[in-house]
């Protein structure tokens, strides 16, 4: 379909006055064939490649910029899921080393973040898995770029509940390393994680992917929010209608990006990913779109519908443009990185509790929510336990940023800097599941993952 000129001034108004933007380019990179029984000669053969393949990306998504006058917000680097190529060198020493590499390489090239550095451990855990996860504290509060993860489980296997009993001490951990707790922003836990998703903390390059892949995330709640508010006697039919035809065209914008992008480096073009997401930044807010549907703040009765509707748009107008929609596709609500959320949280709108009610319809989770330090350890495996069971059950990507503030208690502030935001401390439920955490082993996989 040939991009008309109406198509180009339109998206460079949305560029100019409605915070338009490609949110991250991110290329994923395969590091199976760096391995090598020597560490050394393994550390150099991954330095080498995430730097060149980094400058490369680097050069030419600037290129772009000036050629489109799109801003490219972030350039990223995801890898190859680092315990499966760590099997052969299981030492907790040796995994910070990666990892300072990874981090060294992605500085040295002008990356933003680069992510992978996790584990696929859904129904089980490797060796390679438990000395990551025990690495995990040193590792963010040694490391500036590198981002981490677990995916826990699937609609398919069910949830590796003894994983997500080893989250609540790492992230305690590594709060107590890091200032502000902010360590603990450079990782999620997720269920039913896809290989191809551009955004960190939770990019990882999939077994399933050729050698080298671009993925585009795209991102305009300024511009959504806009025609909202240009449409406040429409009925909730128009409204969808209005928000599909407004993300079809932040859609195609996006995608001849990213194609020319990936033939500028010589890779194959993956996927855009139609996301909205936030930041801190005044007018680009998910909380500012559904304020424009009405609501008067996040977590009133009907945002959850307000959330439904918005995302279900979301979809439709991406899925129009584009063949290739693929990663998280849908809408973050995170709460430190969205002034509307944060002033949500401040008025007592949203508690954890509705926080977790509206991830049941978007698509990420919970998502930057800041929490007393003093919360117990089988808490925060509780808390995480339940967001990843309505992924499961829903057959959805859920996903969990939990920050464990130490000092802190519910009202307090935290500022986490820079794309991290500001994060509220939320309080949270103080009746205990330990007994039923305890109990360990494996969440059934749902009769709704029998689709064969």
């Amino acid at each position: 379909m040939a991009i008309t000129v109406e198509e180009v001034f339109e998206t460079a108004s949305m560029t100019l006055y409605q915070h338009l933007d490609i949110r991250t380019t991110t290329l994923g990179l395969n590091l199976k064939d760096c391995i090598h029984s020597d560490f050394e000669k393994f550390r150099k053969r991954v330095y080498g490649r995430v730097r060149q393949q980094g400058k490369r990306l680097i050069g030419a998504a600037r290129a772009l910029e000036v050629k489109y006058g799109v801003p490219v917000v972030n350039k990223r680097i995801a890898v190859t899921p680092v315990s499966l190529i760590m099997e052969t060198h299981l030492s907790v020493r040796k995994f910070i080393s990666m990892a300072q590499t990874l981090d060294r390489a992605a500085a040295d090239a002008g990356i933003d973040f680069i992510g992978g550095f996790g584990a696929l451990c859904q129904k089980g855990l490797t060796l390679s898995d438990r000395m990551l996860i025990e690495s995990l504290p040193d590792v963010l509060s040694r490391t500036r770029r590198v981002c981490a993860f677990l995916n826990a489980g699937s609609t398919a296997s069910g949830m590796n509940v003894d994983a997500v009993n080893l989250i609540g001490a790492m992230l305690k951990k590594t709060a107590r390393l890091t200032p502000n707790a902010s360590g603990c922003a450079k990782f999620v836990v997720f269920v039913n994680a896809p290989e191809d998703n551009p955004f960190m903390a939770g990019a990882f390059h999939g077994t399933g992917e050729p050698d080298a892949a671009l993925n585009i995330g795209i991102s305009g709640p300024g511009v959504v929010r806009s025609v909202v508010e240009k449409n406040k006697d429409t009925d909730l039919s128009g409204l969808a209608e209005v928000v599909k035809r407004t993300v079809f065209k932040i859609t195609r914008a996006g995608e001849l990006i990213g194609r020319e992008l990936a033939a500028s480096l010589g890779v194959p073009f993956g996927i855009v990913d139609i996301s909205l997401a936030p930041t801190v930044t005044e007018g680009d807010s998910v909380a500012g779109i559904l304020e424009a549907f009405g609501i008067e703040r996040v977590g009133a009765p009907g945002s959850t519908m307000a959330v439904a509707l918005l995302m279900d748009a979301v979809k439709r107008g991406g899925a129009m443009a584009s063949a290739h929609v693929g990663g998280l596709s849908g809408t973050f609500i995170p709460v430190s990185e969205d002034r509307g959320m944060i002033r949500a949280v401040r008025s007592k709108a949203l508690s954890l509790e509705k926080l977790e009610a509206l991830s049941a319809v978007c698509s990420v989770g919970i998502d930057m929510a800041a929490i007393p330090g003093s919360t117990p350890e089988s808490t925060i495996n509780a808390i995480i336990a339940d967001e990843l069971s309505i992924g499961i059950i829903n057959r959805k990507t859920t996903g969990v940023r939990l920050i464990p503030v130490p000092g802190k208690k519910p009202g307090d502030t935290v500022v986490l800097g820079g794309l991290l935001g500001i994060a509220p401390v939320m309080a949270v439920n103080r009746f205990s599941s330990g007994k039923f955490m305890a109990r360990g082993g494996r969440f059934p996989a749902p009769v709704t993952g029998l689709t064969n």
